[in-house]
């Protein structure tokens, strides 16, 4: 594998049967037993459980890790730092896999049963999207012959926090005799082995749950265990009850001593009879309550829970599903894979967000313990955009858990010698657990990340309560921090720089003006002193609450302010793109065609200085502002960046490939963009990084939605006013989604004719589309054509409107002469479209001379002075054949004109020819910052007009032009031979040969 332009990704065979709505398996295999522990991993937010079967794993050795997580319930165990230093976080948290108590194990005739014994003859395990419930069903015969049907149902209740249950019903099939249920808590969890790879859990060597006390409360039918961390003394208590249905009666003896206990029932069982086992199990802890309240709080859930039933609860859980999925569902026509996959990632994402303000989501979610269950910068930049558009109740709980831990961010920012505060990279409960500074610590974007989840929610919601209650204290602490570590550089000119820093971007560490954090910190800036403003006029108590709990003033924010204004944003010039870092493009860049398949991810397999020394990125960086940022860029600067980033990046991170596909989407890839996408949205589910078994990736799985909503659908939020962009990738005949902005839904569907918007719920919304505004009523469908049409032509001047290269040629010559250079007609070819300056090198190539630039200024200038001379003689005879008749028929079809021309003559020339009066834009050359074949001159010409790119038709008659109309988006008109023109669209011998007609038809093409 090298390391190239992205290709269509290619499904391997299906893992998991693909449907709508269910994720499924037919068969068992031992060989993939682990990973499918997580994919069928249920969750609410506060209790997850791994896919693990209840009568526990027989298989192969090593090929399941039985889990269950509480969100937020960690142990602290001390970093050991073979060489530390001052500051390094001194205790590493890690997420605790805590006692099992889904444990039900069935013998029939005294056989127990499991799927590695007797005989299995069906098969089948589900879960059910829509309904949150996990199903298996298995046929299976004892090794004495005697066979049972066994239906178990699993939950995690998304209504009771606190609550998960299972339902396990037994059918004998053709005996009659002894069924044996064995319910059990064990709470003897053995930790995973420490691992090499950093994105795995970190192990550990003894057990960090210590047993307290066990017992039975017979009036409630509870068996309870207690047990508390070995370090950071949360207790924990887990309790479960039970509920036995079967015709012929049951015996019930316990086992309430040692690490595991349990009850187990005896019932007698005729052939064709059933017998069924409700199971109910509660986690509660003193992280969450007073110890003391415990025991009264498990009994109360499990108490509600047995008078629900199994059936009351999953009716629940249906009703609750029922409202997130008229939120949140993503319709795709065209792909079965992709339809479940995108489906399976949103109802992930539920099951594992903390929704109580004072937890969050981790990497992993709550599927497996890789990453320790740290939250990163993961929640605000990728799931945080999903909940704010989706469920924008669970994005303010997650905003309030930074708002929570605001006090240990202040801390860290003192250890850190700033001001203000400084957000962890990866933490539990606020502390910087992350023991490798270059790519943890260094990584202080978070704090314009946070800033960024901030100012989004609340433009999406218009909570500016939210802001001005708690927002607004971990904006302007955090804006504090930036101020106090940034520096005005005199060796910038007096900029404000921002050093030893690391961008998302963890192959390149510790550097000096990372883009993407220099952008995201003027923007936080900007923001921060606007915010202070509002408060002061509008919420002028919750101003002074902060002038005097943390000595806000308005000269501080004018400082931030001033900060933002004078942000310095490395770039270079010569390429025309912004440089990731002060040093980055002075690097030499990796060789990828001699890097093996095998030796990715680079992380596991080089030195991280060896990989710093390069030009090579993990994970979108600069690309990732152009998409954040995205109307402080223009498109062409979209363009030229991601051309020049995109093949150095190797994704070898899950968060990048779906930036990677919104903006190849926004510049018109939309193959890339598939391509990307789909590499994204069935990451788990395909096991695409052959991890899936150590938890699911949750940024992905977010960003898979991102990719539809944002990418394909063109979605940007813009001042607070929703705007769109639809494209239909080729793969699929429509797509559909849903968007919650300001309290009001909205309904989004795109096919290949055209884009509807509904409002389903709400009184009224403005949104744009495209450069149209669009007033919104409710149950009123707005619908937009797709389909191309042409609403502007933009020409270069030279040999399309006119003929002056024999004026440029003679020019040239003269200038060439008088230096003693040769210079040739075949030499002049070369110069069509091309700027001056850059001709003029062209000129000078082989000649020997070495020229300080003030010289070659000055030659350019004479050049100019005597083409000027000459085209003073131009008049509207001098118009090519067939241009005023064309000119004047587009005219009279409304169509816009512009042109683009290198020239910096071209307005006195359309002077001179009587031609100013057809177009109403010129693009300057003057302002560009790439020439042709760079696409900026036609899309400065294209916003001049007020024109979609896709609706403009571009008309060159040189090689660089029609290259610069076709990385612009825009049909290309070859005015000239084949031979030099032969990637335009529609060729043409002259302008004589054109016709609107013909451009209609060519712009459906």
């Amino acid at each position: 594998m090298f390391k190239m332009k992205m290709k269509p990704y290619e499904h391997p065979a299906a893992l998991y049967p693909y449907r709508d709505w269910s994720l499924g398996e037919d068969a068992y295999e031992d060989e993939h037993n682990q990973r499918s522990e997580s994919v069928f991993a249920l969750g609410n937010g506060y209790i997850g459980m791994r896919g693990n079967f209840e009568e526990g794993y027989h298989g192969l050795a090593g090929t399941s890790v039985a889990g269950n997580y509480l969100n937020g319930f960690f142990d602290s165990e001390p970093i050991v730092y073979p060489e530390g230093a001052y500051g390094y976080p001194e205790r590493n948290q890690a997420m605790l896999n805590v006692t099992d108590a889904r444990i039900i194990e069935l013998s029939i005739e005294g056989h127990a049963f499991h799927l590695n014994s007797g005989t299995v003859h069906r098969y089948g395990r589900w879960l059910d999207m829509r309904s949150g419930i996990l199903h298996r069903e298995v046929e299976w015969e004892s090794p004495a012959g005697h066979r049972v049907l066994l239906q178990i149902r699993r939950m995690v209740s998304l209504k009771h926090k606190h609550l998960a249950a299972t339902h396990y019903s037994v059918t004998a099939l053709n005996f009659d005799g002894t069924l044996t249920f064995s319910s059990a808590m064990d709470g003897d969890i053995v930790r995973q082995e420490a691992s090499g790879d950093p994105r795995l859990g970190s192990g550990s060597r003894e057990p960090s749950l210590l047993l307290e006390g066990t017992g039975y409360d017979e009036a409630a039918g509870m068996l309870w265990m207690k047990q508390r961390t070995r370090h950071t003394q949360f207790a924990l208590l887990t309790a479960m009850s039970h509920k036995l249905q079967a015709e012929s009666g049951h015996e019930v003896s316990r086992h309430l001593t040692g690490p595991r206990i349990s009850v187990c029932y005896t019932a007698e069982v005729l052939s064709g009879q059933s017998v069924s086992l409700s199971k109910y199990i509660s986690y509660h802890t003193s992280k969450d309550y007073d110890e003391e309240e415990l025991h009264s709080r498990s009994m109360a859930v499990l108490e509600m829970a047995a008078d629900c039933g199994f059936d009351g609860l999953a009716a629940e859980q249906q009703a609750y599903l029922d409202v997130f999925w008229s939120h949140t569902d993503v319709e795709i026509t065209g792909d079965p894979a992709l339809q479940q996959g995108i489906r399976f990632n949103a109802f992930q994402l539920l099951q594992s967000v903390g929704r109580d303000g004072v937890t969050n989501i981790g990497a992993k979610g709550l599927t497996g313990e890789g990453y320790e269950g740290h939250y990163f910068w993961d929640t605000e930049m990728y799931m945080l955009p999903f909940f704010t558009y989706t469920q924008p109740e669970v994005s303010r709980a997650l905003l309030e858990f930074r708002y929570a831990t605001l006090g240990k961010a202040r801390e860290r920012a003192a250890v850190m010698s700033q001001t203000g505060a400084l957000y962890p990279w990866r933490t539990i409960d606020g502390a910087e657990n992350s023991a490798y500074f270059p790519a943890g610590t260094a990584q202080a974007h978070i704090n314009a990340d946070i800033a960024y989840g901030i100012k989004q929610y609340v433009q999406a919601t218009g909570d500016v309560e939210f802001l001005a209650a708690k927002g607004a204290e971990v904006l302007f602490e955090t804006s504090r921090f930036w101020a106090d570590l940034g520096h005005y550089n005199p060796a910038r000119g007096g900029a404000f720089c921002i050093d030893a820093v690391t961008g998302p971007d963890e192959y390149t560490a510790i550097v000096n003006n990372n883009a993407y954090t220099n952008l995201m910190v003027r923007d936080q800036l900007l923001y921060a002193f606007e915010t202070a403003d509002l408060l002061r006029r509008e919420y002028p108590g919750d101003y002074e609450r902060l002038e005097r709990s943390i000595g806000l003033s308005t000269q501080e924010a004018e400082g931030w302010l001033e900060a933002a204004e004078k942000m310095y944003i490395p770039f270079d010039r010569a390429l025309g793109i912004y440089a990731q870092d002060d040093t980055f493009l002075s690097k030499r860049k990796w060789d990828f065609e001699r890097t093996p398949a095998d030796k990715y991810p680079l992380l596991l397999n080089y030195h991280p200085l060896v990989i710093y020394r390069h030009q090579v990125l993990k994970q979108a960086d600069l690309v990732m502002a152009l998409f954040l940022l995205g109307d402080q860029f223009s498109l062409a600067d979209k363009i030229r960046n991601y051309q020049y980033y995109e093949p150095l990046t190797t994704h070898d991170s899950s968060l990048s490939p779906c930036i990677h596909s919104i903006v190849s989407a926004e510049i018109g890839d939309l193959a890339g963009a598939y391509a990307y996408f789909d590499r994204t949205v069935r990451m788990d589910l395909d096991d695409i990084n052959r991890n899936a078994k150590d938890g699911l990736h949750m940024a992905a799985m977010a960003g898979s939605w991102m990719s539809i909503v944002n990418g394909f659908g063109g979605m940007r939020q813009y001042d607070g006013v929703l705007c769109f962009h639809p494209a239909l990738p080729e793969q699929w005949q429509s797509y559909r989604f849903k968007i919650t902005s300001r309290g009001q839904l909205l309904d989004v569907y795109v096919d290949r004719e055209a884009a509807v918007y509904t409002l389903l719920e709400g009184e009224g919304l403005t949104i744009r589309h495209l450069e149209q505004t669009l007033q919104l009523s409710p149950r009123e469908p707005v619908t937009v054509s797709l389909a191309r049409r042409l609403e502007a032509v933009i020409f270069d001047l030279d040999g399309v409107i006119t003929d002056t290269a024999e004026y440029h040629y003679l020019a040239w010559l003269a200038l060439a002469d008088g230096l003693g250079v040769p210079f040739s007609r075949e030499k002049n070819e070369r110069l069509k479209g091309v700027s001056r300056m850059e001709s003029l090198d062209i000129v000078l190539e082989d000649s020997g001379l070495s020229l300080p630039e003030a010289e070659k200024q000055r030659l350019a200038e004479q050049k100019n002075d005597h083409y000027r001379e000459m085209i003073g003689r131009i008049t509207p005879e001098d118009l090519l054949p067939g241009i005023p008749e064309l000119l004047d028929s587009l005219r009279e079809r409304g169509i816009l004109l512009g042109l683009a021309s290198a020239s910096l003559n071209a307005p006195q020339i359309l002077e001179r020819l009587g031609a100013a009066r057809w177009f109403q834009a010129i693009a300057d050359p003057a302002g560009l910052r790439k020439g042709k074949p760079d696409p900026e001159i036609f899309l400065q010409a294209a916003e001049l007009l007020g024109v979609t790119p896709g609706h403009c038709i571009g008309v060159e008659d040189a090689a660089a032009g029609i290259a610069a109309i076709k990385a612009a988006g825009m049909k290309a008109v070859g005015i000239g031979s084949a031979a030099q023109l032969g990637t335009a669209d529609l060729l043409v011998p002259g302008p004589s040969g054109l016709s609107v007609e013909k451009l209609m038809e060519l712009i459906q093409l």
